[in-house]
This record gives C-alpha cells, structure tokens and sequence, in this order.
C-alpha cells in the first residue's frame, strides 16, 4: 500500500531526499506522498527510507490504498522503466 503522511507533520524536510521515487512533495499545509508513484522503497531498499528518518511518525499506510507486495514491484517497474526511456 501506499504511505501517506499526517496532520502531525512539522515539514522538517527529513523524508523529502530519502524518497527515492521521488513521490513526496511539499503540499498546502504539509508534506504528502504521491500514492501512484510510492512503492513504500520495494525495488530499492528493504525498508521504508521516510519512515526510518521521520521524528515524529507521521508516515502511515495509506488507508485507501492498499496495495500487495507484488503490486508495488509491479508500480516500482513501471516508474523506473518510464525513467530509462526519457
């Protein structure tokens, strides 16, 4: 499933570099995950880079989108083979 990141957030800008999806963008009031392009790290690391690095543990799934692992390495694939096409 996608991460997603609350109202709790403080916009310490810790989880912004580690995204290596590049699916985390300042929002209106916060930061948010862009659900179509997180793969929650699948593809790159074994754990979830923003969450590892946020203070306060405001990084969640993403209640409505709820996704396997199979699904995220599928996205993961799609992403990057955009990537190597430009």
């Amino acid at each position: 499933m996608a991460l997603s990141i609350t109202n709790q957030c403080i916009n310490c800008d810790m989880c912004l570099a580690e995204c290596p999806n590049d699916a985390i963008y300042e929002g209106t009031k916060v930061y948010e995950i862009d659900v179509a392009r997180c793969t929650e790290c699948i593809g790159f690391y074994a754990h979830q880079t923003c969450v590892a690095v946020c203070p306060i543990e405001c990084i969640v799934p993403h209640p409505e989108h709820v996704e396997t692992p199979e699904q995220l390495l599928h996205k993961f694939k799609n992403l990057n083979l955009c990537k190597s096409l430009k």
